[in-house]
């Protein structure tokens, strides 16, 4: 792991796979993830081009609120809607659309920081460094792949301040 420090005046995008970091606090911590913290640790004294959330909405539309607090902080939502299946599956997969964006707005930017420890991005992490891309990880260690989080030019360990990255319920 790589750790350059964050220099001033660097364009960044963040992406943020909402689904992955709700799921591994809740699962980790009984908590919620704090992304207004998420994103200012992302961006630091760099300036932000553009911030991803990617969202998922159910038929019931209780997120809704969720989604307006994001849209607040700054971050454009991406949704879309829980797909439901005939056996009770349900699914919701961000990967791809993650993935095209990252490429998308690679070429205006100098780092991407990548809120997700989904291994599934491994690729997409490798394809961004050879493009001369800084890529930064955040996630939770103990959920994120080992793979991803060598593989990034640095990971942020939201595990390592939970009191900061975390909102009690």
């Amino acid at each position: 792991m790589n750790t350059v420090p964050q220099l001033a005046g660097q364009r960044i995008a963040v992406l943020i796979d909402v689904q992955n970091l709700y799921h591994s606090a809740r699962n980790l911590y009984q908590a919620r993830v704090n992304f207004r913290e998420i994103l200012k640790v992302a961006v630091g004294k760099r300036n932000l081009i553009r911030a991803f959330g990617y969202v998922v909405r159910t038929k019931t539309g209780e997120e809704k609120p969720f989604f307006e607090a994001l849209i607040k902080l700054g971050i454009e939502t991406r949704i879309r809607d829980l797909q439901e299946f005939y056996d009770g599956l349900k699914k919701a997969d961000w990967d791809v659309g993650i993935t095209v964006d990252a490429i998308r707005i690679s070429p205006s930017v100098d780092t991407i920081v990548l809120a997700s420890g989904d291994g599934d991005f491994l690729q997409l992490v490798d394809y961004l460094k050879n493009q001369g891309k800084r890529v930064e990880v955040i996630a939770f260690s103990r959920s994120a792949s080992s793979k991803l989080k060598e593989s990034a030019d640095e990971f942020i360990d939201i595990e390592k301040y939970p009191e900061k990255f975390l909102l009690r319920k």
